[in-house]
C-alpha cells in the first residue's frame, strides 16, 4: 500500500469562471469552476475553507483547502443553481447544463439468461447492486481534486456512456460506462489516486468488480475484471496496476467497463480523461 501523500496531482486546464453575485450587495465573490457543464460532466470549484456551497439545496463537502465537487447525470436539467454563503458574503446563480443526445447501441447473441435474469437470481442482484450503492454513498474527505483522470486501459472503445441498449431485440437500461476492448490480462490502472472501497470476486452482471473512492462523492467502478491486485482500505495512486482486464460477469468478450460516479449520479468517464491516447 503507498502513502497518501504520493499521489499525483495534475491541475486541469479547463477553467470556466462564473461570478457569483452576493446578496444585499455586500461582496461578490469569483469562483472559478473547472470541468464541463454538461449531462455526464464533473466540476470542480474552490472557496474559502469557511464557506459553506449547495447545488440545488445540497449542501457539498467543501475540504480544508476550500475545494468542493458536483456532477450531473445523464438526464440532469437544463438549469441548475449554485449557491455560496460566506462570512464575508454570498450568494447564487443559474448554471446552464448542456443537454445531449445519446447512441442507440444493439447487442444480439447475448444467452436468454443474460438479458432476463430467472426469478431465483433476482435476490443476488438486489444484493449486490446494495453492495455497490453503499460503496458509492462514501464521502470521504481526501485530498485529490483538482486533478485530470487518466485512461485506466489503452484500446479500441466498443461501448459509450449514455447509450440505449437492445439487447436481443429488446430495450434495456442504458449502458453508463465506457467498455474498453483489450486481450484478458491488460493491466487495469488507477485513473485517479484513490482508496479501494469495495473489491467483489463475481457479482452477477459485472464479475470481479473494484470500486475506487476518489473522495467527495466520486468513485470508479471496474467491471468483467479477471483479477483484483488491491484490497478493501488500500490507498493507490494515480497509475498504480490495481487490476487486470477480464470477461467475467455479463460480457461478450474480453473489455473493461470502466464508470466514473458522483454519489448516485452517473458521470461521463471520457469527458475526464479526453482522448484516448493513440494505439
Amino acid at each position: 500500500m503507498r502513502s497518501e501523500g504520493n499521489r499525483k496531482t495534475k491541475i486541469k486546464s479547463k477553467i470556466i469562471i462564473i461570478a457569483i453575485l452576493a446578496s444585499s450587495a455586500v461582496h461578490v465573490a469569483a469562483v472559478e469552476l473547472g470541468g464541463e457543464l454538461v449531462q455526464g460532466g464533473l466540476v470542480y470549484g474552490q472557496v474559502d475553507k469557511t464557506a459553506e456551497v449547495f447545488l440545488d439545496g445540497r449542501k457539498l463537502r467543501v475540504s480544508d483547502t476550500g475545494i468542493f465537487i458536483f456532477g450531473f447525470g445523464p438526464d440532469a436539467p437544463s438549469k441548475s443553481v449554485l449557491r455560496i454563503d460566506a462570512p464575508t458574503g454570498g450568494g447564487s446563480r443559474v448554471l446552464i447544463v448542456r443537454r445531449r443526445e445519446y447512441e442507440v447501441q444493439r447487442i444480439d447473441g447475448l444467452p436468454p439468461s443474460q438479458v432476463t435474469p430467472s426469478p431465483e437470481v433476482h435476490e443476488r442482484i438486489r444484493r449486490e447492486a446494495k453492495l455497490i450503492a453503499r460503496a458509492r454513498r462514501r464521502d470521504l474527505p481526501l485530498q485529490v481534486f483538482p486533478a485530470e483522470f487518466i485512461w485506466p486501459v489503452h484500446g479500441v472503445i466498443t461501448g459509450v456512456y449514455g447509450s440505449r441498449r437492445i439487447l436481443n431485440g429488446e430495450p434495456r437500461r442504458p449502458h453508463y460506462g465506457i467498455d474498453i476492448a483489450a486481450a484478458s490480462g491488460t493491466p487495469v490502472k488507477a485513473p485517479l489516486s484513490g482508496r479501494v472501497s469495495l473489491v467483489h470476486d463475481g457479482m452477477y452482471f459485472s464479475g470481479a468488480t473494484l470500486v475506487l473512492d476518489h473522495g467527495h462523492g466520486v468513485s470508479s467502478s471496474f467491471l468483467h475484471l479477471s483479477e483484483i491486485l488491491v484490497e478493501v482500505g488500500d490507498w493507490v495512486d494515480q497509475e498504480q496496476v490495481i487490476a487486470k482486464v477480464g470477461t467475467s460477469g455479463r460480457s461478450t468478450g474480453p473489455h473493461l467497463d470502466w464508470r466514473v460516479n458522483w454519489f448516485d449520479r452517473r458521470l461521463d468517464p471520457a469527458l475526464l480523461a479526453g482522448e484516448m491516447p493513440t494505439l
